[in-house]
């Protein structure tokens, strides 16, 4: 099949010039991307969350084109949403990979949206730079072959109209959500072959119109202490092979301790809170191999302190 080539020409690579790209596209990659690989497998989560979401993405290029929508309303959208931290768009990026590698023999494309230059304080820009990236920029990737579109805090473009006050709130908000909710219709009739990834840490403040679109939406939780232990002893074990001393820690008596400690933590803020061990002196710091499980529960309790101090502002 011959492939319509981008208007933005060939795909840059990563810190290449993103003048050459379509507005709100804030890069393209090709698929699969060994490195993408390497996000899906570093975000601890239940592999029967994992599955299921590998799976649902695969659904989306092997039926969404043979059946009907009035049989089986397939929009090609499905939703991550949890807390700040959680590994969202890095699970998002390695499903992207992962689902690419089921296709073996076919050339499949990661589009990258930047929401935030979207927006505009002229009337009627932002719902015509949302028109133009669906209609346009993302519609002539699909058209030269399968396509993932990771739409990364997708509340900034598909805000909950039903929440907004048109005095507070400018009409052309309410317009870029109602350009996404057509433009995913047109995209879902035209491209089988089109994915839409969407990311959210407030999914209540996106509109339930698009809500209604996901074909699956999954919470993404907190890590549980089984999960944290597995967190906690990747980051060490990593840093373990520059400073070997710190590996020591892993069988520490006290490691169970530090994991069950972490409860309540997202990942990212796990993996901080072993840079903040790792800073707790100067000798600390000028030496990691000095760190000790002491400096991990001191760090893990400021961690949580400062968590539950910000719940109560």
């Amino acid at each position: 099949m011959n492939r319509t080539p981008l208007n933005h020409g060939e795909i840059p690579r990563i810190g290449a010039d993103k003048m050459a790209l379509p507005k709100g596209i804030q890069r393209t990659r090709s698929l699969p991307d060994p490195a993408l690989g390497a996000l899906w497998d570093s975000i601890i989560l239940d592999e029967q969350l994992k599955s299921q979401l590998l799976s649902q993405a695969a659904l989306n290029f092997t039926v969404r084109g043979k059946v009907d929508r009035t049989v089986l309303p397939l929009h090609g959208v499905i939703l991550l949403s949890g807390a700040p931290g959680t590994g969202k768009t890095s699970l998002a990026r390695g499903l992207a990979h992962r689902t690419a590698k089921l296709f073996p023999t076919s050339n499949f494309r990661l589009l990258e949206v930047e929401p935030h230059s979207l927006t505009s304080s002229a009337m009627g820009k932002t719902q015509r730079a949302v028109s133009d990236l669906f209609s346009q920029a993302i519609a002539e990737a699909a058209t030269g072959g399968p396509t993932i579109v990771l739409l990364d805090e997708v509340e900034t473009l598909a805000a909950d109209r039903s929440k907004m006050s048109l005095e507070a709130n400018p009409i052309d908000i309410h317009r870029a959500t109602d350009a996404v909710l057509v433009q995913l219709d047109a995209l879902a009739e035209q491209f089988p072959q089109l994915l839409f990834l969407a990311t959210s840490n407030f999914p209540e403040a996106v509109d339930s119109a698009f809500m209604s679109r996901c074909d699956l939406v999954l919470q993404i939780p907190l890590p549980d202490g089984k999960a944290c232990g597995q967190i906690l002893s990747d980051c060490l074990t990593g840093l373990g092979q520059t400073y070997s001393g710190i590996s020591k820690l892993i069988i520490s008596p006290q490691f169970e301790r530090c994991a069950q400690g972490c409860v309540g933590l997202d990942g990212r803020a796990i993996r901080k809170v072993v840079a903040n061990a790792l800073a707790s002196t100067p000798e600390t710091a000028m030496d990691p191999n000095k760190v000790t499980p002491d400096h991990l529960l001191q760090a893990i309790q400021a961690a949580k302190q400062h968590r539950s101090t910000k719940g109560k502002a």
